[in-house]
């Protein structure tokens, strides 16, 4: 791993929390990583998980998804939506062998851009020490097919 290993984050960002707790970091001027790429997303529960897949294949070393408190929602239940699939997203990426820090979940509403820039500035010390995520190599083995475990078979009794 190279010592000047910069990680890439992309964020997607509730438009009604925490794009506006990134906002508001932005205007208090605090200082943290520059890491992550926010996009703004109407609610934490649009954010498909093949979005987070394509952001990792396409070169991220990371991928954040950051909305508003459980409870709080402005279309009622999308983060708790956005919690179920972070849930089985997580299992998924295990398979496949990519580390669970590089995927994370935030709760940061619109008066928390401190709590936002801190979990930004931890997420990429996590990811840098990860290293380069090198999805060809990680999880399709370097040839471009997947890379097959041996799945051990039980034995009949």
């Amino acid at each position: 791993m190279s010592e000047n290993f910069e990680p890439v984050i992309v964020g997607f960002l509730c438009n009604w929390c925490s794009y506006r707790a990134a906002d508001l970091a932005g205007t208090a001027r605090l200082k943290y990583a520059p890491n992550m790429r926010p996009i703004r997303v109407m609610c934490s529960g649009r954010v498909d998980p093949q979005f987070v897949l394509k952001a990792l294949r396409n070169g991220a070393d990371g991928v954040m998804i950051a909305g508003c408190h459980p409870g709080e929602c402005h279309y009622v239940s999308g983060n708790i939506k956005a919690l179920r699939r972070f849930v089985l997203l997580k299992k998924m990426l295990r398979q496949l062998g990519v580390e669970e820090e590089r995927v994370q979940l935030v709760w940061a509403s619109a008066s928390e851009g401190i709590i936002l820039a801190e979990k930004v500035d931890k997420m990429t010390a996590e990811v840098r020490a990860l290293g380069p995520l090198n999805w060809n190599k990680t999880v399709l083995g370097g040839n471009g097919h997947p890379v097959v475990k041996a799945e051990p078979v039980a034995e009949e009794v």
